[in-house]
């Protein structure tokens, strides 16, 4: 068996998928994207792709590493997105081709559901708990959502004040009858987010995801000894040797590496064996589509440390169609009391419709993320 041929569709709302066929006739799909770079990933696809025509995909392990040390610079989120989707799909023939789903080839199970959360809000939070309320009528008790506007690197007390507000609204709607979230979003400065942190202890989230933009990775460990608020990071590290540092440090109690940015299952299955070494759980990031979902599936029911999976129904992200639009097996990522069984098809165990990514691949929206300014003009993070 021989790979023949890789074809890219770009689609609503942000989305891109790859399709892998071999000359025997299997197929695997993947999902390389990083959002609001769809077109550049894509183009690294098939720039990548030389290495891969011709070659055997079930040599999964080779063609990785051949993908990644093959050009002398590697990393970052374009090649290390355009690796991930190209490994998630060798993985979903080489389970077709043996005919069972990925999680049975990295040993198999250690759960049998998978406890999901729904995000909630948007970038400018609005209706939370109207939304909430929507959603623990299907059975949901877990979410996430922003937890501030723009944010001054010095900013206010009538911004901390804010924040504060929402956020003891929703514990006085719902109790702890429910469990959130909350997403700092890279948004809030080192000085600013001991302060925030400070003011959400007594309200007891679950976490609290990226508490300072990655780059700031050194404040962890600092930002740690100063709450008792379970701190999260990850969606913008692209390899363990991004993670290994920081795991070295210390501070983040969850890792939330996306199996569409950093190098795809064969790396993120190295990462999760990496958090458990210290102790510390995983949570993968995918606000994305069905192939990424199926994915990020695959190593939770094989990694003991997985604790909560991020899946897009019903994002603010998604203009134009939303999760399962493409999926054919839809059943089969229904969630029951918020949690996933095992996908029991074999490889990802995503059944895509062909034919409406093609319609859809026809005309696709250059999705770009806000541009937010302060007051004062300056360049806001998002």
């Amino acid at each position: 068996m021989k790979i023949a041929r890789l074809s890219t569709y770009r689609v609503a709302p942000r989305w891109c998928f790859l399709k892998i066929e071999t000359d025997d006739g299997l197929v695997g799909w993947g999902e390389p994207v990083i959002e609001g770079r769809a077109r550049t990933v894509e183009t690294a696809v098939h720039e990548l792709s030389d290495y891969l025509v011709g070659q055997d995909p079930s040599r999964i392990n080779d063609l990785w590493q051949t993908l990644y040390r093959g050009g002398f610079y590697r990393g970052g989120p374009i090649l290390m997105s355009a690796i991930a989707g190209i490994d998630q799909a060798l993985w979903d023939i080489k389970g077709k081709a043996l005919g069972v789903p990925v999680y049975q080839l990295l040993g198999g199970l250690v759960r049998d559901r998978m406890k999901t959360y729904r995000w909630v809000g948007g970038d400018r939070p609005a209706e939370i708990i109207a939304q909430m309320q929507r959603h623990r009528a299907d059975g949901f008790d877990t979410f996430k959502f922003n937890g501030t506007e723009e944010l001054g690197i010095i900013d206010t007390p009538r911004a901390i004040d804010a924040a504060v507000a929402k956020v003891a609204q929703i514990r006085d709607a719902f109790g702890f009858d429910i469990d959130f979230g909350i997403d700092f979003h890279g948004r809030v400065s080192a000085p600013m987010a001991r302060v925030l942190l400070r003011e959400l202890e007594p309200f007891r989230p679950l976490f609290v995801e990226e508490p300072v933009l990655p780059e700031q990775a050194e404040y962890y460990p600092r930002l740690a000894t100063a709450t008792s608020i379970p701190l999260a990071a990850g969606e913008r590290m692209y390899s363990r040797f991004d993670f290994k540092p920081v795991l070295a440090a210390g501070g983040l109690s969850i890792l939330q590496p996306d199996l569409s940015h950093a190098g795809g299952i064969s790396e993120c299955f190295k990462i999760a064996a990496m958090a458990e070494a210290y102790d510390v759980a995983l949570a993968p990031h995918c606000p994305l589509g069905p192939i990424a979902l199926a994915a990020c599936l695959q190593l939770d029911f094989v990694a003991r440390n997985a604790v909560l999976q991020e899946q897009s129904i019903g994002i603010h992200y998604n203009d134009g169609a939303d999760l399962l639009d493409y999926v054919l097996n839809k059943d089969d990522f229904r969630c029951v009391d918020g949690n996933i069984a095992a996908l029991p098809k074999p490889g990802l165990g995503v059944e895509i419709d062909e034919a409406r990514v093609i319609e859809a691949s026809r005309n696709p929206p250059d999705w770009r993320n806000p541009l937010w300014r302060h007051a004062d003009g300056s360049v806001a993070e998002w």
